[in-house]
């Protein structure tokens, strides 16, 4: 029976206040690593990096805890946990921050215990190049890092990105980080830059019009699933990232056109909900469904 490959997770843990067409939440359970932990949990177990204040809420250690996620590279800091509060147009096509507060986030530098410092899958999530670097640099031995940023880290360090990127085997990112961060007018351009700067693999994402998928010669377009009803957009790429992720971990070789099937029909799930809500509806026999959805669109 194959051995499901391990994997460490990287990013931000956060309370969030959304306001969307749909209703409003306020300090609802967010940050990059808690969709990505509850999205992979589904297919393998994982332990997540990051760091919490004291007012973390319990509800939020129960919910990692009864998914299986290893919590014990998590630091816990006197301060508050790190608060963003967005505002979506009616249409979802942008979104504006209301208000970000690091709190402990703003001082975090990642510590990595011993026993994972080797694992199959490193997934270095939306934070700082210099915090995901820090993570890279700890680690013993890897056989896949898989990268995501955004517009923001691209604004601020675009060297040390592409720094990160030199040492990724998997580079995620949406259309418009592509486009900034390459300088190319067309992701097809854009991805084939990105392929020679390191990674073997570019995925980049296209909200409702997809995932297109960049290795060697091939430009591979992926659809998303028809017809969801979108409540909130909120972590649907880091989602995105933990279905692939997750599909990967179960698999001796990589088929990255279903690990990316995968990771779309995860990510409309969180869509479908506010917060993590829509995720933890789902389950794998809904999840396949939509996979066939997807694949019957290609």
């Amino acid at each position: 029976m194959q051995t499901k490959k391990t994997i460490l997770g990287v990013g931000s843990l956060a309370l969030d206040t959304l306001e969307t067409p749909k209703g409003n939440r306020e300090k609802i359970l967010g940050g990059s690593s808690t969709y990505f932990a509850i999205a992979t949990s589904m297919f393998a177990p994982l332990s997540l990096v990051g760091v919490v204040g004291n007012d973390f809420p319990q509800s939020a250690w129960d919910l990692f805890h009864n998914k299986g996620v290893d919590t014990k590279n998590i630091q816990v800091e006197n301060g508050k946990t790190f608060q963003w509060g967005g505002k979506y147009s009616d249409d979802y096509s942008t979104r504006d921050t209301l208000f970000t507060e690091l709190g402990v986030f703003e001082t975090f530098s990642p510590q990595i215990q011993d026993d994972f410092r080797n694992t199959n899958i490193l997934f270095l999530g939306n934070i700082h190049p210099s915090l995901q670097m820090n993570v890279l640099e700890q680690m013993q031995s890897i056989e896949m890092v898989v990268t995501d940023t955004m517009n923001l880290w691209i604004d601020l360090d675009k060297n040390g990105l592409m720094d990160v990127v030199s040492k990724t085997n998997m580079f995620l990112l949406n259309d418009e980080e592509a486009l900034q961060l390459t300088g190319y007018s067309n992701i097809h351009d854009a991805g084939s830059y990105l392929l020679d700067k390191g990674p073997d693999i570019v995925v980049i994402k296209q909200g409702g019009n997809g995932s297109l998928i960049a290795y060697k010669d091939e430009r591979i377009q992926i659809p998303v699933v028809p017809n969801i009803d979108v409540y909130d957009p909120t972590g649907a790429g880091d989602s995105f990232a933990g279905g692939l992720i997750g599909y990967i971990a179960n698999e001796s070789q990589t088929d990255i056109v279903e690990a990316v099937i995968t990771g779309s029909a995860v990510a409309s799930f969180t869509v479908s909900g506010f917060g993590v809500e829509g995720l933890l509806d789902a389950n794998l026999e809904m999840i396949e469904n939509r996979k066939k959805q997807i694949r019957d669109k290609i």
